[in-house]
């Protein structure tokens, strides 16, 4: 990749990251699918993922930590970052700029997808 589009990533992965972790900064959603599993099970999803740190080229490929893959109790969950205008209409038109940039992270059962 070039240097700039490595910079943008890493940019972005940060933003991502920083959201992920903290659940800040960021509007989550999770589906009907993970609500009925329970509080108890929303609150040891919700730690698995912002503890997640497995990365690889396989699921990552652009480099910018914008989805996972945890399993819980049998069930497969997925997790990914959008990235929308400040209004959550369009797309972002830079991801890289939270000042322009609301992030939606999105947990749901992989059965759901």
């Amino acid at each position: 990749m070039q240097p700039d589009v490595d910079r943008t990533a890493q940019s972005i992965a940060l933003l991502n990251d920083q959201a992920r972790t903290t659940l800040t900064n960021c509007k989550l959603i999770i589906t009907r699918g993970i609500d009925l599993l329970g509080n108890d099970a929303v609150g040891r999803i919700l730690d698995l993922v912002k503890g997640f740190d497995d990365f690889s080229e396989r699921n990552d490929p652009f480099g910018e930590h914008d989805f996972g893959a945890i399993e819980y109790e049998g069930n497969t969950v997925f997790w990914k970052i959008d990235y929308y205008d400040l209004d959550l209409i369009n797309h972002s038109p830079d991801p890289s700029d939270p000042h322009v940039t609301r992030r939606v992270l999105t947990i749901m059962l992989g059965e759901e997808y």
